[in-house]
């Protein structure tokens, strides 16, 4: 007698989300503005106006940008806005902050963007160990998301999965 192997995960009320899948596949560069820094120490008005208006912006079209200053220097913050200003028609998303930072901020951005109705009472299956690594705050935050409308939650594979929470029976 011939054995019918029967996939049940594919036939299971699973639904899998792929957190990898909402990863903005824009390029992330940090934007020092120490490199505008008279001797490293401050920011001259006149010398910083002059390059904001010849910089060339066009570069940071559809990147990501983390806006930091890595010296210990005092720098107004209408400098920030100002590079800002700049990168509102190019940049993708800027941020004043770290590239982790930047990160954190696309992956709340994208997750946001989650229509939770569409998992309304359904099971479903936050997916782990991708081939791309997705920093826990976003698990947290699709917790988030998640805990007021689906039925269950859980971690890993369809096949092999770490429950997580079950909503109580009414």
């Amino acid at each position: 007698m011939e054995e019918i192997f029967v996939n049940r995960v594919a036939q299971s009320a699973l639904t899998t989300l792929n957190l990898e899948e909402l990863i903005h596949p824009g390029e992330r560069v940090e934007y020092d503005i120490k490199e505008n820094l008279f001797h490293g120490l401050m920011l001259r008005e006149k010398d910083f106006r002059e390059f904001v208006k010849t910089h060339d912006w066009t570069q940071y079209d559809g990147r990501n940008v983390a806006i930091i200053c890595s010296a210990d220097a005092i720098v107004p913050t209408w400098a920030y806005m100002l590079l800002a200003s700049k990168l509102q028609n190019h940049a993708h998303r800027y941020i004043f902050g770290n590239l982790e930072a930047l990160d954190q901020e696309l992956f709340q951005e994208a997750i946001a963007g989650i229509d939770a109705e569409a998992y309304r009472d359904a099971k479903v299956v936050v997916k782990g160990c991708g081939s791309i690594p997705v920093p826990t705050y976003a698990y947290v935050a699709i917790m988030q998301k998640l805990l007021p409308v689906a039925s269950s939650i859980m971690y890993g594979e369809p096949c092999s999965t770490v429950p997580l929470y079950k909503r109580p029976k009414a």
